[in-house]
């Protein structure tokens, strides 16, 4: 019988793909990729840019389709078959990729022509790619010797195994908690919605009362709004305690292992540490310069960060005696100032964020910055009954992308919000193929009597994956390696992050923001009141963020072979920007997902990085209309098109006529 992911195909077959086809379908596209490798190695021409370096970009394209539909299904649609054959897969495709990186006939002929090619006769994009290619192999140990290869082949293979580990193991622990309630005093201060949503979920279960459980959609208002103090403190320790418990799914030596393989595949390519190897290729170029973005914001923000976290301590003792603020009284009584000083509850907003609404609030800023349209289709293969299609065009009609949407948690989800791609851009014979660009997101569900209404914090989540896809989606490189998002790891937040700036504007909350029962525009006073709000608590957060860079610096940018403790080593490293007393039971390198087992390893700062862009980016249009069609049409063209075709501070100045000023950044957190 056929395997249908060995056929040609254009949208993912996802009802039609068995199982069991996923892992012969792996072996066969390896060998087939390996074969159009041995094809350009063997080529007795001479070595030129299009016979090495373009045949090279445009191997293993069915290895990469289904490659994207397994990785993506792992996180968003897992089970236990599926991540027993990504613990198979994951070593072979790292063997792979050694086996084309540590050729010594294949590198032969990708320096003689990065050695001899006249550059004069190259494309910009072309330039890049033959750069990229050579550094790639040099990068990833062209150079080493045999015992040094064999060495790096076993680090590789052991890494890619331990994140997925890792990975699972916190899906796990989050899978693992409830939070079952039973007496319905418990339940008070938590608004109408989020106990329906508890009751549904205990009725799924059959039992009686109201489950809460640790996805983002269920724990957030939990922590936020109720009144009982002890189950707060109950269900944030057990969010703080995963990978960090005396269980099968402990993850303590699993990061252990991960920083210290990582430290020492970074010395065996001849770098100081893992930090210096991986910001060699990115707009911050060094640890220092990270160290030095993150250590001045530090300066700035922390007096802020203490300031506020002193009047939060005083309006707590003041309303509740509390003598001591703790982690998990902080989404609480932030929620309950910020009513009190802004007049403004979380909750009076959520009836105008209706999911759909806001969905299509953001179709209606593209459409107006870009001239892109979307239409729902239903007809193409979806991996879950949540997923929605939407066709993607521009004003004249031309096919620009296909977009899934997938919003509410489930089980084999794991938490948190991202974009990725089932299929890439690419230009080949002429042909430009166009994106198969996915968002996934972790929602409030509906429920029996209300649809799915957004927090104001997820409707900015929604912005914010929508700007990912919007650069994966107005992708138009010949090239699927420079596609889209394929871009230095500090510059790919930019069109993320550009996006959510547009939700805090009027004009733009009065496209989307309806009341779900009465159609009623959201009122000015709500607007004026999101604006004013905007930079609360501030200090607070951009502490608790840099926190999160300055300890992702410190696991990579450190010698880790004398850690033995993860607590106290975090505890060292968090000493500088703590607010809140430690909790013994919590730490959260276990559970820290972005590095050890998605790509922000030694890149989390690239999420301030890219603020310092989107700030600076974004004031050029307040300057001139925040709907201007010709300075979109400069971002469009110069940014979320360009992929990584080019160096990213070239793209920047290209489209902002200048290098981007710090300044924007700061005045808008109200930090000068």
């Amino acid at each position: 019988m056929e395997n249908i992911l060995l056929s040609a195909f254009d949208t993912a077959p996802f009802s039609q793909i068995k199982t069991t086809d996923y892992e012969p379908a792996f072996n066969e596209a390896i060998s087939q990729a390996k074969a159009e490798i041995q094809q350009i190695i063997t080529n007795t021409d001479a070595p030129t840019f299009q016979n090495t370096i373009e045949a090279m970009s445009f191997s293993g394209m069915q290895l990469d389709r289904i490659s994207n539909i397994f990785f993506n299904l792992n996180s968003a649609e897992t089970n236990e078959e599926l991540q027993k054959i990504a613990q198979i897969v994951a070593p072979k495709l790292s063997a792979f990729g050694n086996d084309i990186s540590l050729n010594p006939e294949l590198f032969k002929r990708v320096k003689q022509v990065f050695d001899t090619v006249e550059k004069s006769t190259l494309t910009t994009e072309q330039i890049t790619l033959l750069d990229k290619t050579y550094k790639g192999f040099v990068r990833n140990g062209a150079l080493l010797n045999d015992d040094q290869k064999t060495e790096l082949r076993e680090i590789d293979a052991q890494l890619s195994v331990l994140s997925l580990q890792f990975n699972e193991n916190v899906l796990a622990e989050t899978n693992a908690y409830q939070l079952h309630i039973t007496n319905e005093e418990d339940l008070a201060g938590l608004p109408d919605g989020v106990i329906e949503a508890a009751k549904n979920l205990a009725e799924q279960q059959e039992k009686q009362g109201w489950v809460f459980t640790l996805d983002y959609p269920s724990y957030l208002p939990f922590v936020t709004y109720a009144q009982n103090r002890k189950l707060r403190k109950e269900i944030a320790t057990a969010n703080g305690k995963k990978g960090f418990q005396k269980n099968d799914y402990n993850n303590e030596e699993i990061v252990l292992k991960i920083v210290k393989l990582r430290n020492q595949r970074a010395q065996l390519l001849g770098y100081k540490n893992h930090a210096a190897f991986v910001l060699e290729e990115r707009m911050a170029q060094n640890p220092a310069k990270v160290l030095s973005f993150l250590n001045d914001l530090l300066v700035k923000a922390k007096p802020a960060a203490e300031k506020e976290f002193e009047e939060l301590t005083d309006y707590a003792k003041k309303l509740d005696g509390i003598d001591r603020l703790e982690k998990w009284d902080g989404s609480y009584y932030s929620e309950k100032l910020k009513q009190e000083r802004f007049n403004l509850d979380d909750e009076a907003l959520k009836p105008y964020f209706k999911l759909e609404n806001v969905l299509n609030g953001a179709f209606t800023v593209a459409e107006k910055l870009f001239g892109l349209h979307f239409t729902e289709v239903f007809t193409v293969d979806k991996y879950h009954a949540d997923v929605q299609t939407f066709d993607v065009t521009n004003d004249n009609g031309e096919k620009i992308a296909l977009l899934y949407t997938d919003f509410f948690p489930r089980k084999g989800k794991r938490n948190g919000a991202w974009m990725t791609s089932f299929k890439s851009q690419w230009i080949k014979n002429d042909v430009n193929e166009r994106p198969h660009i996915s968002i996934v997101c972790n929602f409030t569900p509906p429920t029996q009597s209300k649809p799915s209404l957004l927090t104001f914090n997820e409707v900015t989540t929604l912005f914010h994956e929508f700007g990912h896809a919007l650069h994966g989606m107005l992708a138009n490189t010949t090239y699927p390696s420079l596609s889209g998002t394929s871009v230095y790891w500090d510059f790919v937040e930019l069109p993320s992050q550009i996006m959510e700036n547009w939700v805090y504007q009027p004009e733009t909350l009065a496209l989307f923001a309806k009341h779900y029962e009465t159609g009623e525009t959201i009122p000015q006073q709500y607007i004026d009141k999101i604006k004013e709000s905007a930079n609360f608590l501030e200090g607070m957060a951009t502490l608790r963020q840099l926190s999160f860079g300055l300890l992702d610096m410190a696991w990579h940018s450190k010698n880790p072979e004398n850690i033995s403790s993860l607590k106290e080593f975090e505890d060292q490293e968090f000493e500088n920007t703590k607010l809140y007393p430690d909790v013994a039971e919590n730490v959260m390198s276990t559970a820290f997902s972005h590095i050890f087992a998605g790509g922000y390893a030694a890149g989390y700062y690239s999420y301030k990085w890219a603020e310092v862009l989107d700030a600076d980016a974004f004031d050029y249009f307040e300057q001139n209309g925040i709907f201007n069609r010709e300075i979109a049409t400069k971002f469009k063209d110069f940014i979320l098109s360009q992929g990584g075709t080019d160096h990213p501070m070239t793209l920047y100045k290209k489209f902002r006529g200048q290098e981007p000023s710090p300044n924007a950044l700061l005045k808008r957190a109200g930090l000068i």
